[in-house]
């Protein structure tokens, strides 16, 4: 029996389909999450593990403005000015002579990431990770990237996803009701919440935790563009 070869025209009608399916991916999980609260695919795979996955999502207005002005100071002081990425700031990334030191990811790219990609092999992620934020800041408000940033990021050791959840566990209280202080210590566990501990910060977490909260003290305007968050 002889099979017939597709022909070329079906072949390129077929890979089109592919890549506008593959194109649609992002905008159906961006609308997924704007109209629900869906497992972040990290939060996901800690489930599939059977491991504690807490979560308690937390709207933007009910997030002490310190906590707010310190994640802007310490992770992206260009958030309310740039469109998704901040290119001077990537640029510098990997003109350093002694080869990339960080990554250069603006808070959105972090968003796109967490909802949309996976963690590691960074430099790989990058290619993606930066249409995708560009993607998610012409689609959503600020105010929904910082949101969604607060309640995705894992903020704990055991599992804790989103800022409420962290915030109790090192803490006792709400996101809204932490001091200065507090926020900063919060803030300065996001490289690496299994390794820095709010709870019992050690020295180097204490000197950065200082660091995050006199520049967010100098520098309340970088939210400017944040209209809803706790006094």
């Amino acid at each position: 029996m002889r099979f017939a070869l597709p022909s070329l025209r079906r072949l390129s009608r077929l890979a089109a389909i592919v890549i506008a399916a593959l194109a649609c991916l992002p905008l159906v999980g961006l609308a997924a999450h704007s109209l629900a609260h869906p497992p972040t695919p990290l939060m996901a795979w800690r489930m599939a593990r059977g491991e504690a996955v807490t979560r308690i999502w937390t709207p933007l207005s009910a997030i002490d403005r310190d906590l707010v002005v310190s994640v802007i100071a310490s992770e992206d002081n260009g958030f309310c000015g740039h469109a998704g990425v901040d290119w001077d700031e990537l640029i510098d990334v990997l003109d350093d002579e002694r080869g990339p030191q960080r990554g250069g990811s603006t808070l959105t790219m972090q968003v796109a990431k967490n909802l949309l990609l996976w963690n590691g092999w960074g430099w790989l992620r990058k290619p993606v990770e930066i249409p995708l934020a560009l993607l998610v800041d012409l689609v959503w408000s600020k105010e929904r990237i910082l949101e969604a940033y607060f309640n995705i990021a894992e903020w704990g050791p055991t599992g804790e996803f989103g800022v409420e959840a962290g915030a109790r566990r090192a803490f006792g209280k709400g996101a809204a009701r932490l001091s200065a202080h507090e926020a900063a210590l919060l803030v300065a566990m996001l490289p690496n919440p299994h390794v820095r501990d709010a709870r019992r910060p050690n020295t180097r977490v204490a000197r950065v935790a200082g660091i995050i909260q006199r520049r967010a003290a100098r520098s309340p305007e970088l939210a400017d563009c944040i209209r809803a968050s706790a006094k």
